[in-house]
């Protein structure tokens, strides 16, 4: 029987993807494990994995394609001691499940993926029994999950499943059950999944906007995935949180200071370029631990916003914002507040050279619990940055600048760095954002607490 292989979601916010490239060619003998194709998402290009044993019949989507749906049909193999030719005919006939190729719906109960899984391979479909779903395609479960979903009176095409090849498994149910189960009516679960996901609303009219410009004086640069993926999350952001701002102006003498003695204390390694410092900490990584920390001191603080509960974060896992060419990207620093200064830099510098060469799995880049954006560099003052959602808070990070400082009724000169934070106000009020702010200070300006 042919093996449908389909576009994987690689992370459970992933509706289309870029076949850059094919690993195999038609006639190559796979086998479960080796990488077929390389796959372009928004922020990264991963490659994907067999999970089965044939031989490729069929190439069905051309490398270079670009919006090709999570589930769509892209290739066809022939298992062991099938006729290659009759499986490339009998897979092209027999697609993916329409459902399964757009967009599952969004419902409240449909839990998503964990960062912490890795991103699912290649899923061939599966021919297990599945019970056919609302909309007339099947759901495909474990029987387990199948028969908790009857007892709790679930309807398993509204639960999302995060097993292998999209599978509802057990975990899946009793996270639907848990969060108030979706029970839509089979009528309103099939509206849901054959309406088509919406488009993002056009702009002041693309050609309204060129006629205001002598033609031949400007060159048109398509928006690629990750600058739309930016644009629709940013704009939900700003359209969806209230946001409020706090400014704290941090003195950075004493930080500047320690880490001048910290990094001259380094031990050296070798290297294929000879010796060189073990790490080199920057102000960036003590503000990552400082954010960390403040986080575990406030911990009412370290929580996301849902409609139904606030979602109280057990570690600190600090975003920090990467430029890259022709956009932005936040890898992740997880349980920040747990790790050494030293770990926390040779981190982020590992995260940010496989952000610039798009190599970051999206487990390294989705969720967070806060997030460090710090153009300092630059030489700017202070500026406010939008909340990274599902996260509820996003402190900005200006340059230190000398400044006149009044201690004991003396003037005297000192380093000063505003930090600007963003605050959901769903999830972090007025007095507990300035609690939050409060302790970021106290780490910066006595940076040696950051070290017990």
């Amino acid at each position: 029987m042919p093996i449908n292989i389909t576009m994987p979601a690689l992370s459970p916010t992933m509706e289309e993807g870029n076949l850059s490239k094919w690993l195999v060619k038609e006639g190559d003998k796979v086998k479960s494990g080796d990488v077929l194709a390389e796959i372009e998402t928004d922020k990264a290009t991963m490659e994907v994995e067999s999970v089965d044993e044939g031989t490729v019949a069929k190439l069905v989507v051309a490398a270079g394609t670009e919006g090709v749906k999570v589930n769509a049909l892209i290739a066809i193999l022939a298992a062991d001691g099938e006729d290659v030719s009759a499986a490339a005919a009998g897979g092209a006939a027999s697609p993916a499940p329409k459902a399964e190729a757009a967009p599952a719906p969004k419902a409240e109960a449909a839990p998503a993926q964990k960062a912490s899984e890795p991103a699912p391979a290649v899923a061939a479909s599966a021919p297990a029994a599945a019970p056919a779903s609302s909309s007339g395609a099947k759901t495909f479960s474990s029987p387990l999950a199948r028969r908790l979903a009857k007892e709790a009176g679930l309807d398993l095409s509204a639960v999302a499943g995060s097993g292998p090849h999209g599978r509802v498994v057990k975990a899946d149910i009793e996270k639907a059950v848990a969060s108030g189960g979706a029970k839509p009516a089979p009528a309103a679960a099939q509206q849901a999944a054959a309406a088509p996901a919406p488009a993002m609303a056009k702009g002041p009219a693309d050609d309204t906007v060129l006629k205001l410009f002598p033609e031949g004086s400007y060159e048109l640069l398509p928006h690629d995935g990750m600058r739309k993926t930016i644009a629709s999350r940013l704009t939900e952001s700003s359209q969806t949180v209230p946001s409020y701002f706090v400014s704290m102006d941090c003195e950075l003498d004493a930080l500047m200071k320690l880490r001048a003695e910290i990094n001259k204390s380094s031990p050296m390694k070798k290297t294929d370029k000879g010796e060189v410092p073990a790490f080199k900490l920057s102000v960036n990584d003590f503000i990552i631990k400082a954010m960390a920390l403040a986080l575990r001191d406030v911990p009412m603080a370290n929580a996301s916003w849902t409609s139904t509960a606030r979602v109280l974060h057990k570690h600190a896992d600090v975003g920090v914002a990467v430029s890259i060419p022709d956009g932005l990207i936040t890898p992740i620093v997880r349980k920040a507040e747990t790790k050494t200064l030293s770990a926390i830099s040779n981190e982020v510098k590992d995260l940010a050279r496989r952000a610039r060469d798009k190599k970051l799995k999206p487990e390294e880049y989705q969720g967070g619990t806060t997030s460090v954006s710090n153009l300092g560099m630059f030489g700017v003052s202070n500026f406010t940055s939008i909340v990274n959602l599902p996260q509820a808070s996003i402190v900005s990070i200006g340059a230190g600048v000398e400044k006149p400082i009044v201690k004991n009724g003396e003037i005297k000169v000192g380093t000063v760095m505003t930090a600007t934070f963003a605050f959901d106000h769903r999830v972090i009020d007025g007095a507990l954002g300035a609690e939050l702010a409060s302790a970021f200070k106290r780490y910066i300006e006595n940076p040696m607490a950051m070290l017990v």
